[in-house]
């Protein structure tokens, strides 16, 4: 349906998505609140009927304005999670476990790397109406930034957690060791971007009971204090050291400002950047010695106007083409009297 009676196109999006230019990469719209409504393009502008041409000479015009067309952009759509918290580690350290234990999230829980395909989000519930978002990362390997095990499609969504939660297998099960992991996490968010690398991190050393070498903990807990980066032991399968976890995290997003927007792309000027632009006449010799005209201003009034074939209605256009430069135009070029024009189907003679 056109016109008065023409629908609006909606697209549902989840809250969190990014539409950006898919030639330069600019962000158009950032959809960041529940249930916000925002124009992406406008329809064209309505056009006049041959009514509006209507004078006292012409009683029965043969000439219309079109109405506009809309505007048309290729765009891509990226959605990133708003959570408070991100969930990262290598597979099989035990996230999942982690946040179907503290959240309501069902996250697919198994004993085997990459159970975890898509991010998933929990909401952590704690008394008095406390609650944050907590975003489980899928398994982050070496060469995540790179695309490796689809990393860098997850990290995209730890841009806009305030913190990140660094779960690691303290037991050290498959021959893991724990600085190394850390480190190898740590590189891939700064590879991806110094802003991940600069979150707030805390390290939860799960799987504490099944640890056999408590000395080598003991390193690895040192090898993070010297950093200044706090460590908490928990075990998710006994559900020990979640709760200290939990609200210690609360506290700490409350003094923690979330990340300013990326400022958004202005359409009317990127859709302006974005058009190939061509000169106002184009003006040349077809292989019959006849002069073409052509060009934008040519294009804009056959896209606008409905015209009529009759002598009045070409009389009008010709008029309308005059007094948008054409007849200056064509003498720039070089046209003499006599010299056969031609302007889409209108052929004319011109004389000075």
């Amino acid at each position: 349906m056109y016109g008065k009676k023409g629908e609006d196109l909606i697209i549902k999006v989840p809250v969190g998505t990014q539409v950006r230019d898919f030639t330069t990469g600019k962000l158009i719209l950032d959809m960041s609140v529940n249930g916000e409504q925002r124009v992406l393009l406008k329809g064209g502008k309505g056009g006049y009927g041959n009514v509006h041409f209507k004078n006292s000479v012409r009683k029965a015009p043969k000439i219309a304005e079109k109405g506009g067309e809309g505007a048309e952009i290729k765009v891509k759509l990226e959605l990133k999670l708003l959570a408070d918290v991100a969930l990262v580690g290598y597979p099989s350290v035990g996230k999942s476990s982690f946040i179907n234990k503290v959240s309501a999230a069902n996250s697919k829980v198994g004993n085997y790397h990459f159970t975890t395909l898509e991010p998933k989000l929990g909401v952590v519930r704690l008394e008095e109406g406390k609650s944050f978002v907590i975003a489980d990362i899928p398994g982050l390997i070496e060469g995540a930034h790179e695309g490796v095990g689809l990393g860098d499609k997850f990290l995209r969504h730890i841009e806009r957690c305030k913190m990140i939660y660094h779960i690691v297998d303290a037991a050290e099960i498959e021959g893991r060791d724990c600085i190394e992991d850390f480190e190898k996490i740590n590189e891939e968010l700064r590879k991806f971007s110094e802003k991940l690398a600069n979150k707030k991190q805390i390290v939860i050393a799960n799987k504490m009971d099944l640890i056999w070498d408590m000395e080598k903990f003991e390193k690895f807990k040192s090898y993070l204090t010297e950093k200044g980066i706090e460590i908490y032991p928990v075990s998710v399968l006994l559900n020990e050291g979640l709760k200290e976890i939990l609200y210690k995290t609360y506290d700490m997003l409350s003094k923690i400002e979330r990340e300013p927007l990326e400022e958004e792309a202005d359409i009317t000027k990127l859709l302006k950047e974005l058009k190939i632009e061509k000169d106002d006449f184009e003006i040349t010799r077809d292989e019959e010695d006849a002069i073409v005209v052509g060009g934008r201003i040519v294009d804009d009034v056959l896209a606008k106007y409905v015209i009529g074939m009759d002598d009045e209605s070409l009389i009008t256009f010709l008029h309308m083409m005059r007094n948008l430069g054409m007849e200056e135009a064509l003498q720039e070029f070089g046209v003499q009297d006599g010299d056969t024009v031609k302007i889409a189907d209108v052929e004319f003679e011109y004389f000075e």
